[in-house]
């Protein structure tokens, strides 16, 4: 059973994913400046993007993302593991993106594979990978 403590920790972290995909969604990219850590490692090869620091990788999204005019980040089964002052985690992530030329739809269906740290401030992301499940284009 876990304490008081560990469900805190494991709650905090689940909220930094979901305040990810917020800040995405709403195209508020100033806002991962409090989810990511200046150097943390950010991976996003595996569907079609880049792979950098956490400054190469937010300026490459506030500079594609505004390509697609609607999209958004369904998270979920949030599978995190604490300990002590660090974490992993692993969460799916089904990710609609439709396209600007037309009615086309990218399906993206994949995991995010991530490491945290506590900090001062609370947890925040050293490392996120993404690891494909699947995408389709309809």
């Amino acid at each position: 059973m876990m304490n008081l403590s560990e469900i805190s920790d494991q709650l905090e972290i689940q909220q930094l994913v979901i305040d990810y995909a917020t800040a995405i969604d709403q195209r508020n990219f100033d806002d991962l400046d409090v989810i990511f850590t200046p150097d943390a490692y950010i991976d996003y090869r595996v569907m079609g993007g880049i792979d950098g620091t956490f400054a190469q990788v937010k300026a490459w999204l506030a500079d594609v993302l505004p390509n697609f005019p609607a999209y958004y980040h369904l998270v979920g089964n949030f599978d995190i593991r604490v300990s002590g002052d660090t974490a992993s985690a692993r969460t799916m992530c089904f990710n609609p993106m439709k396209f600007d030329d037309g009615p086309k739809i990218l399906l993206c269906a994949l995991w995010y594979d991530d490491e945290f740290i506590r900090t001062p401030e609370g947890w925040r992301m050293t490392r996120r990978v993404e690891v494909k499940c699947m995408d389709k284009l309809i």
